[in-house]
């Protein structure tokens, strides 16, 4: 998606429902057929031949340059995507499930057989901006170079001293297992043609210059909208008002970084910095699952860029409330009202399993920072899924040692015990929310889906 020249987001309901959609329509095997035919045609047009191969010889960048492209390799979280569970950095293996398919990152170290080490920079550039490899067949959008298209040459070339700086890792990516027709990466020719916009990424003239940076970071490296923008039925980040409307990635909700946002204290440019520096705020919780990953990258971003992105991120959502802790005391004080009205077994396993730590601040700090649950997003989603995953699993790597770890419960709970618990954190927390419905199916189905 090409994201608007102004912050200037839609109104409505998050589209977290129905982000890359999982059911096998046959209007979207229509379409990829039809992009198909786009495809053949762009090939003939435009084949794409490979980029000889070249031979590493000694270092030729400088140490200052390629110490920029390993901040900005921790920015785009290369590591985070390009390390298989167990693995080395960087080495490639981690599998990414999307509707289409299982994908497999690719080898980023220079290995000459297995890595980047026969590639030469132009041979890097074209697969950043253009999503071609050297040996000139398409890549997959899930390797986000829609985004990463907006990135400088200079950054570029920062990043790929980088990744040949080094050690070199011999390690073979497993072969992707995508369903026909998506298996055929020619047809990715014709969805290039329709969806990606390789245009570099303009400045707003009137918008500050911090404004801006954020921008360029978020848009192009950050590549933010490739987790928080959801997509449509052939894996295309959709645009207008839905950019950064929240998407569903790996079983995760990625929410909306709008005005669209479920938080029941909007975002500010304030909290947004504090959670992306340090993966935690006190009005809105931790960073969990992949985005602690994430946070833990941010870390080794210069703190003018992360406050940059902040900025440019609580643009597109409403002006702070004048007294931000007030309206969170409040958001506490509605919730504890419910507490004397949802007595019963659910309130009681509530209590024994996670009330020692999940207070309202009326008790000790014992496992690292406790957020109230009135104030955590996962409470206040449309869908049950990010707390389902962390009662299920727990809180293992946290972002910051010091934001404390959470134990599993997924065999200490049965479905249908979780699904009374999440029921009645719903209730209590967020009683100006709806219930979830058919909560015992859901856990069942967060249960049953690979973990990441």
């Amino acid at each position: 998606a090409v994201p608007p020249s102004q912050p200037s987001p839609g109104r409505g309901r998050s589209n977290t429902n129905a982000p890359w959609p999982r059911r096998k329509g046959v209007w979207a095997t229509g379409a990829a057929l039809f992009i198909g035919g786009l495809g053949v045609i762009a090939g003939l047009l435009g084949w794409r031949s490979a980029i000889a191969p070249v031979s590493l010889t000694a270092p030729v960048y400088s140490e200052t340059t390629i110490e920029r492209g390993r901040v900005l390799a921790a920015l785009g979280d290369c590591a985070v995507c390009h390390t298989a569970p167990g693995g080395s950095p960087n080495a490639g293996g981690r599998a990414m499930d999307t509707p289409f398919g299982t994908l497999y990152t690719t080898n980023l170290t220079p290995d000459a057989d297995t890595g980047l080490g026969r590639w030469s920079f132009s041979a890097f550039q074209r697969a950043m901006r253009e999503g071609v490899s050297r040996d000139g067949h398409h890549l997959y959008p899930a390797f986000p170079y829609t985004a990463f298209a907006k990135t400088s040459d200079d950054d570029l070339q920062a990043l790929y001293a980088y990744f040949m700086s080094m050690p070199a890792v011999r390690a073979e990516t497993p072969k992707s297992e995508l369903k026909f027709p998506f298996n055929l990466r020619p047809l990715m020719a014709g969805w290039n043609a329709l969806f990606h916009n390789p245009a570099p990424l303009q400045p707003v003239t009137t918008q500050s210059a911090e404004w801006n940076r954020g921008a360029y970071l978020v848009n192009g490296l950050g590549h933010c909208g490739a987790c928080h923008t959801p997509r449509n039925a052939l894996g295309a980040e959709q645009g207008g008002s839905a950019f950064l409307s929240g998407a569903m990635v790996d079983g995760w909700e990625a929410p909306a970084l709008t005005q669209l946002s479920k938080a029941a204290v909007p975002w500010g440019t304030d909290a947004l910095y504090r959670y992306l520096r340090n993966g935690h705020s006190p009005r809105h919780g931790i960073a969990g699952g992949p985005m602690a990953e994430v946070v833990r990258e941010l870390a080794q971003v210069p703190d003018d860029d992360v406050r940059a992105m902040a900025v440019y991120l609580g643009s597109f959502n409403p002006e702070p409330a004048a007294d931000p802790q007030a309206l969170a005391q409040q958001v506490i004080d509605n919730a504890a009202r419910t507490q004397g009205q949802l007595l019963g077994p659910a309130q009681r396993m509530f209590d024994s399993a996670c009330a020692s730590c999940h207070h309202d601040g009326d008790g000790p700090t014992l496992l690292g920072v406790n957020t109230p649950l009135a104030l955590n997003s996962s409470l206040t989603s449309t869908r049950p899924d990010n707390l389902l995953r962390t009662i299920l699993d727990g809180v293992r790597a946290p972002a910051h040692r010091d934001i404390g770890f959470m134990p599993a419960f997924r065999e200490a709970l049965d479905d249908r015990q979780i699904a009374e618990l999440a029921g009645y954190m719903r209730a209590r927390f967020a009683p100006q929310e709806a219930p979830w419905q058919n909560l015992p199916a859901e856990v069942a189905r967060v249960r049953a889906a690979p973990g990441h």
